[in-house]
């Protein structure tokens, strides 16, 4: 971008968003901060499992978020998205885990808040010609096909494409990401040259604008505890009793309450019908392996029409390596994918996510699993 534009950056109190509004206002265009305020713990219901401090983590990140735009000398608005974070986001979030699926609601408000509710508020309320975000992702134009693609960034610890896979042309068109070509260490030091208040500060955990929580505790809010069996699933033997299979994961190992057993156990099944959670305390491979699965709900990025059948490599849950899959589309919602080599612990309601090389082609829902 030559020419000064007016650009709307999210900004949530953290060191990237702060170094991307930095770095855009010494490119010389004309920054706007904008915070999001997306959950209210009293109104939400939020009781058990949240901290107990002086100060809510939000208000935490609204006023660094202030002390930033003071420092850079850019306006800072706040806006509440509270309404469509629970209808959109959290409302779906809810319901996957009464299925007993495992979903990911970052994703859910890349695609629904942060890159269409904020979008929209950019672009038409305070006329950006783009809004910005910190993310760790790229944006390339490519003219032989007239159309946005999103790539990986360049940080491969940091990279976040996978997070932005439900996003369109139209947001694409409309976003920057201007740390997509840095890595952490260097938007660190940036920060300290811009000399941010942020500059030093930890990088945000938990779930997205809720923040870290106990996360069965969390979840008791919205899902009442139901008491059942925990099973090991070769021996059939009663090892403990669970607070609701929901609050458990395939693989997980901590957490599952069974304590003074010789070896670890480790989820492997989730009966729902009669609430039984089935575990495990070896063949690992016999029980987490998988061979392919089902996908539902797939966003491609690019308008190119897919053909039958495409080899490329796949994300089944953030930082995991890219696995090399061969996809085989059954309709334009629905694809079956097949692992070159099996894959552990594939979970039903996770994301997964498509790529060619460094190019994400998108991502969908994973509805079944195959051993």
């Amino acid at each position: 971008m030559e020419k000064q534009k007016r650009i709307v950056v999210g900004m949530s109190g953290g060191v990237d968003s702060s170094v991307t509004a930095a770095i855009l206002q010494a490119q010389g265009h004309e920054v706007i901060g904008l915070f999001m305020r997306n959950w209210d713990a009293w109104l939400n219901n939020d009781l058990e499992g949240n901290s107990e401090q002086n100060i809510c983590p939000q208000e935490q990140d609204f006023l660094d978020a202030q002390a930033v735009a003071k420092q850079l000398n850019i306006p800072l608005k706040r806006i509440d998205f509270i309404k469509e974070y629970w209808n959109d986001v959290f409302c779906y979030f809810l319901d996957e885990f009464k299925k007993n699926r495992t979903p990911n609601p970052d994703i859910l408000c890349n695609k629904y808040i942060k890159f269409a509710a904020f979008l929209n508020y950019a672009r038409h309320t305070l006329k950006a010609d783009y809004i910005a975000m910190g993310h760790y992702a790229r944006i390339n134009y490519n003219e032989t096909k007239a159309e946005y693609q999103l790539l990986k960034g360049i940080d491969e610890n940091k990279d976040q494409s996978y997070f932005l896979c439900q996003l369109n042309q139209e947001q694409l068109q409309y976003s920057l990401f201007p740390l997509g070509n840095k890595t952490k260490p260097q938007v660190r030091k940036l920060a300290h040259q811009y000399q941010l208040p942020t500059a030093n500060k930890k990088d945000s955990t938990g779930i997205c604008f809720i923040g870290p929580r106990n996360f069965q505790n969390f979840l008791k809010n919205y899902l009442p505890a139901l008491p059942g069996k925990i099973v090991d699933i070769e021996t059939k033997a009663m090892l403990g009793t669970h607070d609701g299979v929901y609050y458990y994961t395939i693989g997980q190992r901590k957490g599952i309450n069974l304590s003074g057993m010789k070896t670890p156990y480790f989820v492997v099944e989730k009966d729902i019908a009669n609430n039984v959670l089935y575990v495990a305390n070896n063949n690992e491979n016999q029980w987490l392996m998988h061979s392919s699965c089902l996908v539902k709900q797939v966003n491609w990025i690019s308008n190119t029409q897919k053909k039958q059948k495409l080899q490329c490599t796949a994300k089944f849950r953030y930082r995991q390596p890219d696995v090399a899959v061969i996809i085989n589309f059954i309709n334009n919602d629905q694809i079956k994918v097949n692992f070159k080599n099996p894959v552990r612990a594939v979970t039903i309601g996770q994301t997964a996510v498509f790529y060619n090389n460094d190019v994400c082609l998108g991502g969908g829902v994973i509805d079944e699993v195959y051993r």
